[in-house]
């Protein structure tokens, strides 16, 4: 057989045997797949043939191949039975999922004959296995569908069928309707915004419908202990749905139960706080000139009582009675301060003031130009904009993303300033609130202007703009600081073959430029509010306040 097929890479020979397929413990079954999984590890893609006429085994292979993950999709397994294929319906779900076909060979004294069959991916276990091809000793192989053997049966679903997708509200979904059908197991929901057209654009590219599912506790899902998850994440590694749209933060914790897609967007996360009243800062007095202009006319003065004192030294040392240098001097700082000045005596007096008065016109000048501008400037305080700045500030509160990728980030530093923020929820200053519920904390406990909500920037910026559209002000900022980068993907299954025919999809959506496209034209507003300036001017009366 070997030298007949000349396989270029080599072929290997397993046999299995025992009497109780079913066993729980099956060692000999589990040994035979570890071998298979050492062969696959030295081939990029290969071809297992499993040859058996007990539907038991080929139940018990399938089965512990799905423990393993032998069964990933760049494996084809190729299955050659006797069995008759209403026996092996059982092996449906199974089957349907990966890159397998079934080779049935009807061996009668009369006539041979071999099909191939595939089953279809999410389709009932009522629905039967596809035929492929055909081949007997007389007419050879004929192919029998539009199928090709071993097809990418995920690039396109041939049945439409109906996927459930699991979703939550944020600033990417909006709820526009609800609706409980009678004796449904699910409630349908219905979304609007950037993801949900994603999940539409894959659906028509896919040729699915789909149906989406909230999960009960609201969250996006983080480890509850003894393997199992909460939130959508839970969902999808149960398998209760076929795809998690979120988006989700990529993470090391998740990648272990579910998989994820290549990213469709790539974000920082930063702080929103609520802008402060404008006022006239108190210190405006001081504005007019930079602080390098008051130190260089300190500087000048001390130069000038310099040169006062050596010229008086150098052409007056015998004189007994003249007015003291300091006179002089003080001359100086009458002229800085727009007063009279008793006349000098000497010529090099004369001098020293003249060139002191034309500095000093240049600078009053300048500085009650500039005095008068700023007293119509009013200042926006914006007072975080770091982590640092929050966690300095004792009367302010953190509002972070309960079960979201930022928990375990927080509990596990075990320095730095991410520690400085965990231990704060021991002091109450840190907050947990789930996606639902950011709009009602923004609208309350941010605005009133003694917490911080702690988001991603575009989610942020989505907030910001909604806001604006309502009440037509920019009430809110973000830091300038950036911290924790994150990349935002949809989910699947471990292993499930959907994730990468997903891949190719988003893939060429991202490139297009469709999804930043859909994200900007889902808030009008997203710019407005975009690094709004803290600085206003205003025309009006002098009033009490400009004059303290």
């Amino acid at each position: 057989m070997v030298h007949y097929l000349r396989i270029p890479g080599g072929i290997g020979f397993f046999e299995a045997v025992t009497n109780n397929w079913e066993s729980k413990n099956n060692n000999n079954l589990s040994l035979l797949i570890e071998n298979i999984k050492l062969l696959q590890q030295l081939s990029s893609y290969i071809t297992i043939v499993v040859i058996s006429d007990e539907t038991t085994f080929l139940a018990a292979f399938t089965k512990w191949s799905g423990r393993s993950f032998l069964l990933v999709w760049s494996t084809r397994i190729l299955m050659v039975t006797r069995s008759h294929l209403s026996q092996l319906q059982n092996l449906h779900m199974a089957l349907s999922k990966w890159n397998v076909m079934l080779l049935i060979i009807t061996d009668d004294t009369s006539n041979i004959r071999c099909s191939v069959y595939v089953y279809l991916p999410y389709t009932g276990g009522d629905t039967p296995a596809q035929e492929v091809a055909t081949w007997t000793p007389h007419t050879g192989l004929l192919l029998t569908s539009h199928l090709q053997f071993f097809p990418d049966k995920f690039s396109k679903l041939f049945h439409g069928p109906n996927l459930l997708v699991a979703t939550e509200v944020n600033p990417f979904n909006k709820i526009i309707s609800v609706t409980d059908p009678e004796g449904h197991r699910v409630n349908r929901v219905h979304f609007t915004g950037p993801v949900p057209k994603v999940v539409d654009f894959l659906s028509k590219a896919l040729n699915f419908t789909y149906t989406y599912l909230r999960p009960p506790d609201g969250v996006w899902g983080v480890s509850v202990g003894n393997g199992s998850w909460s939130g959508m994440v839970g969902l999808v590694m149960r398998e209760e749905v076929d795809i998690g749209a979120g988006p989700f933060s990529v993470e090391r914790s998740r990648s272990k139960v579910v998989d994820f897609t290549v990213p469709i967007l790539v974000d920082f996360w930063r702080i929103l706080g609520v802008r402060g009243l404008p006022k006239v800062d108190p210190w405006g007095f001081l504005f007019p000139l930079s602080s390098l202009v008051w130190v260089a006319i300190m500087a000048a003065l001390l130069l000038l009582a310099a040169a006062v004192f050596i010229m008086s030294s150098s052409f007056h040392h015998k004189r007994v009675g003249h007015s003291n240098y300091l006179h002089l001097f003080f001359n100086f700082i009458r002229i800085l301060l727009q007063q009279d000045i008793t006349g000098p005596t000497y010529w090099w007096e004369r001098v020293i003031l003249v060139v002191w008065m034309m500095v000093t016109l240049v600078l009053t000048r300048s500085y009650s130009g500039n005095l008068m501008a700023l007293l119509a400037v009013r200042h926006i305080s914006e007072p975080y904009q770091s982590l640092r700045d929050v966690v300095d500030d004792s009367s302010v509160k953190m509002i972070w993303e309960k079960d979201s990728g930022a928990g375990p980030i927080l509990k596990l530093a075990e320095s730095g300033i991410y520690r400085e923020i965990a231990e704060t929820e021991k002091v109450g200053r840190l907050v947990w609130r789930t996606h639902p519920q950011f709009a009602e904390a923004i609208d309350t406990l941010v605005r009133r202007g003694d917490h911080v909500l702690m988001e991603v920037d575009t989610a942020e910026k989505a907030y910001v703009a909604q806001d604006f559209t309502k009440t037509g002000e920019c009430s809110f900022y973000q830091s300038r600081e950036e911290f924790l980068q994150i990349m935002l993907a949809m989910i699947g299954p471990k292993n499930s073959p959907i994730v990468p025919a997903l891949n190719k999809r988003i893939v060429s959506m991202t490139e297009a430029g469709l999804f930043f496209h859909w994200l900007k034209g889902d808030e009008p507003n997203t710019t407005t509010c975009y690094r709004t300036s803290s600085k206003i001017t205003v025309n009006e009366a002098l009033s009490l306040s400009n004059v303290w």
